[in-house]
């Protein structure tokens, strides 16, 4: 019998790429699913930007490029933190990778080991502890509460801080949550994290998908003091709808993380599609009329989404500030039965009852760390949200007490 590592027996399987995977797999069978378990955009790649891809096969583009991506992407990912954040970084403080999930998993390696400790504000991002796990050091997770928008504070951080806590993982605007920090809540945090001499890793993938006007604010844009304590990651994934094209990049205080970064990918997967690099400066560089177009039908979409679930007796759900998901609160029907007598006894127990009676599905929230709740993605049409959402209230109607 094959015997396996360690490592890989420490970590699970991403149970959003599983409810993901287990809906397509109905739909494919004939069953009727509306699905809310994505994470990516459904809208295709602007036009432009496939187009510049296109040219870049076209002109033979296709040969290996330096480790951590081509003087070109570097330079454009520079002219677009400055542009949009107030950033200034040098080329040696920038890397690119394949999609900014492999980005974190870098720094992981690079930066933390056995003893050391990782603040992850829960609910987090499905990986971000795992990655962490994989890296040998401990994820020290700090619960947050829906009734603060699911914000961590100064003070929850003080309390768990130890002297061999590293660093805090800051992601604004959030996956699961769609929770923003403003800038104000973001000068704490800085204070904070200075104070202790912790590492931000500040997660800003979805930056540009924010709703009513909120005004996304890079923490690495507070003071020279905080850039230089700061590692942004970001890429062009999700607001440009380029998930499939996998380039995600860190911008760093400190230039030997990168220098360290790029030891590792040279090791590993090497430069990131020389393709998709090509069409990645598009992306930063070309107009943004079709990304705004596509944040106001978010933002459309994510009104009648969270309307209609707080709707619903037992559901309780905040408007997020950003991202295309919202993070309801289900416990009030925890403790129910199904038709079939089973007890709903939390999040998975809840998803699963609702793929099999209604045919929707939702990642459940304990992947995220908070088992009350569970998440859903609304970057699907505004029909399929109304009809998922009737689905919802009928499943959740025919439950009985226990």
């Amino acid at each position: 019998m094959m015997k396996f590592s360690e490592r890989i027996q420490n970590i699970n399987p991403s149970m959003t790429l599983a409810i993901d995977a287990k809906a397509k797999e109905m739909k494919a069978n004939g069953e009727d699913v509306i699905g809310f378990g994505a994470g990516e955009p459904d809208f295709n790649t602007p036009e432009h930007i496939k187009q510049a891809g296109i040219k870049a096969i076209e002109n033979n583009e296709t040969r290996y490029t330096p480790v951590g991506g081509s003087e070109a992407l570097k330079n454009a990912i520079i002219t677009k933190l400055q542009r949009d954040n107030g950033l200034s970084y040098e080329k040696n403080q920038i890397l690119a990778s394949c999609g900014a999930k492999h980005s974190f998993y870098n720094l992981a390696q690079v930066l933390w080991q056995a003893g050391d400790e990782v603040i992850i504000p829960a609910p987090y991002w499905v990986s971000f502890p795992d990655m962490v796990t994989l890296a040998g050091a401990k994820p020290l997770i700090i619960q947050t509460e829906a009734e603060q928008e699911f914000k961590i504070t100064v003070e929850q951080i003080d309390k768990v801080v130890t002297p061999n806590t590293k660093a805090i993982l800051i992601n604004s605007p959030s996956n699961p949550t769609g929770s923003a920090y403003d800038k104000a809540e973001l000068e704490k945090l800085a204070e904070c994290a200075l104070r202790h001499n912790l590492l931000i890793i500040s997660d800003e993938i979805y930056e540009q998908i924010v709703f009513d006007g909120f005004k996304h604010t890079s923490i690495a844009s507070l003071s020279d003091e905080v850039q230089k304590q700061c590692v942004v990651i970001n890429g062009v994934s999700k607001s440009y709808a380029m998930t499939g094209w996998r380039i995600g990049y860190i911008a760093v205080g400190d230039p030997e993380i990168v220098k360290q970064v790029s030891k590792l990918q040279g090791q590993s997967t090497s430069n990131p599609c020389s393709v998709s690099q090509a069409a990645s400066i598009e992306a930063l560089t070309g107009p943004l009329d079709e990304i705004h177009a596509m944040v106001r039908e978010f933002e459309k979409r994510r009104n009648i989404l969270v309307g209609r679930l707080n709707d619903i007796p037992g559901v309780s759900c905040n408007k997020p500030h950003g991202s295309f998901y919202t993070f309801p609160d289900f416990s009030g029907v925890f403790g129910k039965k199904d038709p079939n007598g089973k007890v709903l006894k939390g999040s998975l127990d809840f998803c699963e009852y609702l793929l099999s009676a209604e045919k929707v599905a939702i990642v459940p929230g304990i992947a995220f760390g908070a088992d009350a709740c569970a998440r859903l993605s609304f970057a699907t049409s505004l029909e399929k949200i109304e009809a998922g959402a009737e689905r919802i209230k009928n499943a959740i109607s025919k439950l009985s007490q226990s």
